[in-house]
């Protein structure tokens, strides 16, 4: 099952708005076998939609396009499909049925944009979206497949999920596949690489191990495509385990979607720990990917924000001469921090972060991307010095996820 991913919308040619929902695609098709070949993006022209359909179903048995669908007049997208099987227009009772249920709900009425919506091309068959007005659309034509649907990416995950993947399993006879994800944090890429180059070297064809980095984190996937589901998992559970073992204990942060902010949430849980966080140059940052995990309120008290020295001095009661003799971004200062967050929000282990983000404030002696953080409770505090570059929020990003990692290794006593 080879597959081609068309985005339409010249707000993704400008870079307004990002493609997630090629990436969210993927890993949807992934879990049923299906192998996307190419990506394509174009702008909300006729003709170039055409060309891309024509290339795309050319290279592809299933061709799935996302945009361009709503009512008004730079979605294009149905009339080029319509255009590219040259069919005209019909027109669907029960998609206006639908549409003045969802707009007698919101208290608003019909007009002539909305009811575009109901002219379906001829050839279609209607994927019902309950997540908003506009129906996705199917289409076959000489044993391929085109699917069509909204941009808005949770209308096309629900699309996807309810009607695309168990029409595409239905028709398509697909090698069953399965993977599995570990979650590691505190060594890049390469080092990683390192560790595992014989186990690559050696893995089965079957088998494909794939790295996915991202900032200060590693997801290592592996996945088993066979058409003996008993072979899948037994080879899945072997290699996986075997790739465990070959990794250092302390990178290993969790499994499939795992995040550093939830497994720290489950440490601090399993402890009965509770946290807070003193923050400079991540302003905040720090605190915001904590509180992203539901049920964070538990264990997560609050932070302090402490930019201006003011702030460190008054509210954490950092010492002046500390300020004085050493400055705000050192290793003096971030201790002090730790131990005053613990202290104002009555908390058991505290993390700080002070630094120069950028892209100016740097000295000679400390330039910019300098970032010292801080973990600590009543008995220990351990420090870390980072030498960042001269990206602004990469700078924040990037201290936000080693703090969290210092933490996790701070809790496992590692």
């Amino acid at each position: 099952m080879q597959v081609h991913i068309i985005t339409i919308g010249d707000e993704l040619l400008i870079g307004q708005i990002i493609d997630t929902n090629s990436a969210k695609m993927a890993q949807m098709l992934l879990e049923i076998g299906a192998k996307v070949t190419a990506r394509t993006a174009v702008g909300d022209d006729h003709e170039a939609i055409l060309q891309a359909l024509r290339l795309a179903t050319s290279q592809a048995d299933i061709v799935l396009v996302t945009g361009g669908l709503g009512p008004t007049k730079d979605d294009v997208t149905k009339k080029a499909i319509a255009d590219f099987y040259e069919v005209g227009f019909v027109f669907h009772q029960p998609t206006l049925d639908r549409l003045n249920q969802i707009l007698e709900r919101l208290g608003r009425s019909m007009n002539e944009a909305l009811r575009t919506q109901c002219f379906i091309p001829q050839n279609a068959t209607i994927l019902t979206n309950k997540m908003g007005s506009a129906p996705g659309l199917w289409f076959e034509e000489g044993g391929k497949v085109v699917v069509s649907m909204p941009g808005v990416p949770f209308e096309m995950e629900y699309l996807m999920q309810h009607e695309v993947l168990p029409r595409l399993q239905a028709k398509f006879n697909a090698t069953p596949t399965a993977h599995r994800t570990l979650f590691t944090a505190g060594e890049g890429e390469s080092t990683l690489a390192e560790y595992l180059k014989d186990f690559e070297e050696n893995l089965p064809p079957q088998v494909k191990l794939a790295y996915l980095p991202s900032i200060a984190r590693v997801r290592l996937r592996l996945t088993v495509s066979d058409p003996d589901p008993f072979f899948i998992e037994k080879t899945l559970n072997e290699k996986f385990r075997e790739m465990e073992g070959l990794l250092p204990p302390k990178v290993i942060a969790g499994q499939g979607d795992d995040s550093l902010e939830g497994v720290i949430g489950r440490i601090l849980k399993e402890k009965n720990l509770t946290l807070s966080t003193a923050e400079s140059c991540t302003g905040g940052y720090l605190a915001h990917l904590i509180t992203s995990v539901p049920g964070s309120s538990v264990y997560f008290m609050g932070s302090v924000v402490s930019y201006a020295n003011a702030v460190k001095m008054n509210q954490l009661g950092v010492k002046e001469e500390t300020l004085r003799e050493h400055g705000a971004v050192s290793e003096q200062t971030v201790r002090e921090m730790v131990a005053g967050a613990n202290r104002l929000l009555g908390t058991d282990v505290a993390v700080a972060t002070s630094g120069i983000a950028g892209p100016d404030g740097g000295t000679p002696e400390k330039p910019v991307g300098t970032v010292w953080l801080a973990v600590g409770n009543k008995e220990r505090t351990v420090t870390r010095k980072l030498q960042l570059g001269k990206n602004r929020l990469i700078n924040i990003q990037y201290s936000g996820f080693y703090a969290l990692n210092l933490l996790r290794l701070f809790l496992l006593e590692k």
